[in-house]
C-alpha cells in the first residue's frame, strides 16, 4: 500500500514539473507584454527599463528557475497588468470557480445517477431510449452552444433567470447546468453499463432467488457494486469541472479563474497566466491523486498494480 501511494505521489510531482515547463514555454509564446505598455513614441530607454523590471533581460533558463522557485513557495510573482500579486488575484477569483464546479458536479450526480439506474433497469423501454438521447445530446453539444441556448430561452424569452454575472444565488443555475450537462451524460452511460453488468451477476440472481425485493436488489445490491467505477470517474470529474470552466465562465461572464486566464492571455500577462494554469493543474492532479488513494482502499487489488 505504501509503495503504491509513493508511486502515485511521485508521478503527481513529475506531472506538475512537466506541466510547469510547458506552461512557461507557452506563456512566453503568447506574446510580448512590452508591446502592450509601450507604443511607437516610447524610447529605447523606456523599452530597456521595462525589460529589466519584467525580468526579460535574463536568459530563459534563469527566468524559469525564478518561476519554479517562486511557485514552490506559493509565489507566482506580480501581475503585469494589475500590478498586484498573482496569488492575491487567484484567491479573489477561486471561490467563484469552486462554487461553479461543485454545483455542476452535484447536478451531474443528482441527474446522471438515477437516469443511469433507471435506464439499466428498464432496458429497451422508452425510458432507456430517452436516456440514450440525453447521453447523445449531452456528449455532442458544445458547452458554448448549450450555454447560449439556455441563456436565450430562460433569460431572454422566459426572463426567469439572470443571463450572466454572479449577483445572486439563481445566477448559478444556468452556468452550472451548462458545465455539468456533459458529465450528466457521461455518468448516465457509465452507471447504466455498470448496472447492466451487476444485474446479470450471480449474486444478484441469488438475491432474487432468495426473494429479496426488487427495490433492494437494485438500490442495495447491484448499485453498490456498480458505483466502484463511477467513483473513480466522479473524482476525476470534480477536478475537470473545477479546472474546465473557462468557456462557461466566458459565456456567462462568471468572475472565476477561467475568465481570469482569458484576460491574462489577451493582455500577455504571463505571470498571471502561469499562476492560474498551475493552480488549475494542481487542483486536477490533487483530485486524481485522491481518487487513486480512495480506490486503493475500496479495491485491495489496486494496491498491487
Amino acid at each position: 500500500m505504501q509503495r503504491f501511494l509513493a508511486r502515485r505521489f511521485l508521478l503527481s510531482i513529475v506531472t506538475l514539473f512537466v506541466v510547469s515547463i510547458v506552461i512557461f514555454a507557452m506563456s512566453r509564446a503568447a506574446g510580448d507584454p512590452r508591446h502592450i505598455f509601450l507604443d511607437d513614441l516610447s524610447t529605447q530607454e523606456d523599452w530597456d527599463r521595462l525589460t529589466v523590471s519584467l525580468g526579460l533581460d535574463k536568459p530563459y533558463y534563469q527566468q524559469y528557475g525564478i518561476f519554479l522557485v517562486g511557485a514552490l513557495q506559493g509565489d507566482f510573482g506580480k501581475s503585469i497588468k494589475e500590478r498586484r500579486p498573482v496569488m492575491e488575484l487567484i484567491w479573489e477569483r477561486a471561490p467563484a470557480t469552486i462554487q461553479l464546479g461543485v454545483a455542476a458536479f452535484a447536478f451531474s450526480i443528482i441527474l446522471g445517477l438515477p437516469l443511469g439506474v433507471l435506464s439499466a433497469v428498464r432496458r429497451g423501454s422508452p425510458m432507456d431510449m430517452t436516456g440514450k438521447v440525453i447521453a447523445l445530446v449531452g456528449q455532442s453539444a458544445p458547452n458554448f452552444w448549450l450555454g447560449i441556448m439556455l441563456m436565450f430561452f430562460f433569460a431572454v424569452k422566459l426572463n426567469v433567470l439572470p443571463p450572466y454575472g454572479r449577483q445572486e444565488a439563481v445566477s448559478l443555475i444556468l452556468p452550472a447546468i451548462t458545465l455539468g450537462w456533459y458529465y450528466v451524460a457521461a455518468n448516465m452511460r457509465l452507471i447504466r453499463s455498470a448496472m447492466l453488468d451487476a444485474l446479470d451477476s450471480e449474486y444478484v440472481k441469488l438475491a432474487r432467488a432468495k426473494g429479496v425485493s426488487p427495490t433492494s436488489v437494485i438500490w442495495k445490491h447491484a448499485l453498490r457494486n456498480a458505483l466502484i467505477p463511477a467513483l473513480t470517474f466522479a473524482g476525476v470529474t470534480l477536478g475537470a469541472l473545477v479546472t474546465g470552466s473557462l468557456v462557461v465562465e466566458t459565456v456567462f461572464a462568471w468572475p472565476g479563474l477561467g475568465q481570469l486566464a482569458i484576460l491574462a492571455l489577451f493582455s500577455s500577462d504571463y505571470p498571471l497566466l502561469q499562476g492560474v494554469v498551475m493552480v488549475f493543474t494542481m487542483l486536477y492532479v490533487l483530485a486524481a491523486l485522491m481518487v487513486d488513494v480512495l480506490y486503493a482502499y475500496i479495491d485491495p487489488r489496486i494496491r498491487f498494480a
